[in-house]
C-alpha cells in the first residue's frame, strides 16, 4: 500500500547535514575615478554594476556626498534580477531584468553614511546579492563610469561572501537552520484534491489566485497558486478516465492552463490565441480530455505570462496511475511515495514551494522502498543529490525506462519529470539537495533547495 503522507518522527537534534561551503570572493571597490570638482557640479557620478548568479559586482561602492548617482546596471547572470539602493527613505530600484538586459538607475544625492545595495528578488539577498554603498564627504568625486563589471560576472563563480561575519556567527547560523528543520509555515502544497463524479466524468475545480506565500518562517513573497497553494493540489486519475478540469481566474491578470505531457485535444492545450482565448479575471474555462497516456507523473501549469505566473507558483501535479498505484507500475512494493517540485525565481529556491528549513523531510522506515517523483517547474537546471544512497532512475516524463540506471545525482532540466526508487536501508538523516551550491548554502547556513530523507 502506498503511504502518501507520514508524520515527522525523528528528534530535531538528530539532524546533522553538511554541504561544501561556497567559495568566498573578495570585495572590489568602485567610484574611485576622480572626475574633478568642476565635473561634479554639472554631472552626476556614474557607476557600473553587474548582476550575476548570485552576487553584485562590485558589492562595495564608494561615492561622494552631495552628488547625484547614476548606476548603469547589467544582468550578466541567467536568472532575473533587480538592483536597488536602500536610501533610508525607501528603495530606489530597477525593474526586474532578464538575462542580458540593462537598465539605468538614478539616485538623488545622499548624505554621508552606509547604504545597502541589493537584488530585491525574493531569496537573492540571502544568498549573496547584497553589498554596501559608502557615501562620505571626502570620497573622490566621480564623473564617469567606474567599478568592475567583469571578473566575477564573467566567470560566473561569484557566490556568497562571508565578509563581516565572525566564525561564531557562521556557526550559529548553520546550527539554527538545522535545529529549526522542519520549520512550520503557513500553507502546504501538493494536497490531494478529490474529484466529484458527474455523469461518468471526474471533475476537478482549480482557482488561480494571487497570494502571500510563506516560503520559510517569517518570509512572505508575492506568489500565485492554484487553490491558494504552491504547488497547487495534486490530481490523481486512472487510465481511460474522462476528466474535466474547471479553471477559474481570481487574479488581476489573464491566465490559461496547460497540461504538460498529457495528450489532450488541440482545443484543450491551453496556449493563448492558438488554442483558446485567455481566461480573463473573473472568468473560467473547462478543460476536457480522456486519459490515454501511460501511468506516470504529469504537470499542469499556466501558459500565459508564464515567466511570472509559473515562476510565482502556478503549477501542480496530475498523476495517471493504475488502480494498484505505482507499485504495479514499477513491480515493487512501494511503502512511501513523495512528490518534489523544484522551483526558482520570484519565490526563491524552493522545494514544493518552501525553502529550508521549512521544507518537509521524506520519512521512511528502514527497509522501505521509497518512490520520489521529481518535477522541475523552475527556469534553471537543478542537479539533485542524495547523501548516503544510490537511487534507481526508473521513469522519465511519464514513461517507464526500459533500462533503469543507478545514480546519486540527477540533473533535472526545466520541464522534466523523473521517478526515482530508493531502498531505505541505512538509518539516519540524509541530506537531499540541489548540488548547485549557491542554491542551498551560504555563510549563514543552509537555505533553499535542501531537504532530507529520514530513515527511522
Amino acid at each position: 500500500m502506498v503511504h502518501r503522507t507520514r508524520p515527522w518522527g525523528v528528534p530535531v537534534g538528530a539532524l546533522a547535514l553538511a554541504l561544501v561551503a561556497a567559495a568566498c570572493t573578495g570585495a572590489t571597490s568602485g567610484g574611485e575615478t576622480p572626475g574633478g570638482e568642476a565635473a561634479a557640479a554639472s554631472a552626476p557620478g556614474t557607476y557600473a554594476i553587474a548582476l550575476t548568479d548570485f552576487a553584485l559586482d562590485p558589492d562595495q561602492v564608494t561615492a561622494p556626498a552631495g552628488q547625484d548617482l547614476v548606476f548603469q546596471v547589467s544582468n550578466d547572470g541567467t536568472s532575473p534580477h533587480t538592483f536597488a539602493v536602500d536610501t533610508g527613505d525607501g528603495l530606489k530600484e530597477t525593474a526586474q531584468l532578464q538575462s542580458g538586459e540593462t537598465a539605468t538607475l538614478t539616485v538623488p544625492a545622499l548624505a554621508a553614511g552606509d547604504y545597502k545595495i541589493l537584488c530585491t528578488v525574493p531569496g537573492h539577498e540571502d544568498i549573496g546579492m547584497v553589498g554596501t554603498l559608502a557615501v562620505s564627504e571626502d570620497a573622490p568625486v566621480a564623473a564617469g563610469a567606474t567599478g568592475s563589471a567583469g571578473a566575477t560576472g564573467a566567470t560566473g563563480h561569484a557566490t556568497t561572501s562571508h565578509a563581516g561575519m565572525t566564525v561564531q556567527e557562521m556557526l550559529e547560523g548553520h546550527r539554527a537552520g538545522v535545529e529549526a528543520f522542519p520549520a512550520e509555515t503557513e500553507g502546504q502544497g501538493n494536497q490531494s484534491l478529490d474529484p466529484t463524479i458527474e455523469n461518468g466524468w471526474k471533475v476537478f475545480e482549480l482557482t488561480a489566485q494571487e497570494v502571500r506565500w510563506e516560503t520559510e518562517p517569517g518570509t512572505f513573497v508575492d506568489a500565485m497558486g492554484f487553490n491558494g497553494t504552491v504547488p497547487g493540489p495534486e490530481l490523481r486519475v486512472n487510465p481511460g478516465d474522462k476528466v474535466r478540469i474547471i479553471v477559474r481566474n481570481e487574479m488581476s491578470q489573464p491566465t490559461t492552463m496547460h497540461l504538460h505531457g498529457v495528450t489532450v485535444p488541440n482545443g484543450m492545450d491551453g496556449v493563448p490565441y492558438i488554442t483558446q482565448d485567455p481566461i480573463m479575471p473573473g472568468g473560467f474555462f473547462t478543460y476536457e480530455f480522456e486519459v490515454v497516456d501511460p501511468p506516470g507523473m504529469y504537470v499542469y501549469h499556466s501558459h500565459f505570462n508564464s515567466t511570472e505566473q509559473v515562476g510565482k507558483g502556478l503549477y501542480g501535479a496530475i498523476y495517471i496511475e493504475p488502480r494498484g498505484g505505482f507499485s504495479a507500475v514499477y513491480d515493487e512494493r512501494i511503502e512511501v511515495e513523495s512528490t518534489l517540485f523544484l522551483g526558482d525565481g520570484p519565490t526563491g529556491f524552493v522545494l514544493n514551494g518552501k525553502g529550508f528549513p521549512a521544507t518537509q523531510p521524506i520519512v521512511a522506515k528502514q527497509g522501505d522502498d521509497v518512490l520520489i517523483h521529481l518535477a522541475n517547474d523552475g527556469a534553471q537546471i537543478h542537479p539533485m543529490h542524495l547523501h548516503g544512497f544510490h537511487f534507481e532512475v526508473v521513469g522519465q516524463d511519464g514513461f517507464v525506462l526500459e533500462q533503469p540506471y543507478m545514480a546519486d545525482t540527477l540533473m533535472v532540466a526545466p520541464g522534466q519529470r523523473f521517478d526515482i526508487l530508493v531502498r531505505a536501508d541505512y538509518p539516519g538523516v540524509w541530506a537531499y539537495h540541489c548540488h548547485i551550491l549557491p542554491h542551498v548554502e551560504g555563510p549563514g547556513g543552509m537555505f533553499g533547495m535542501v531537504t532530507a530523507l529520514v530513515v527511522e
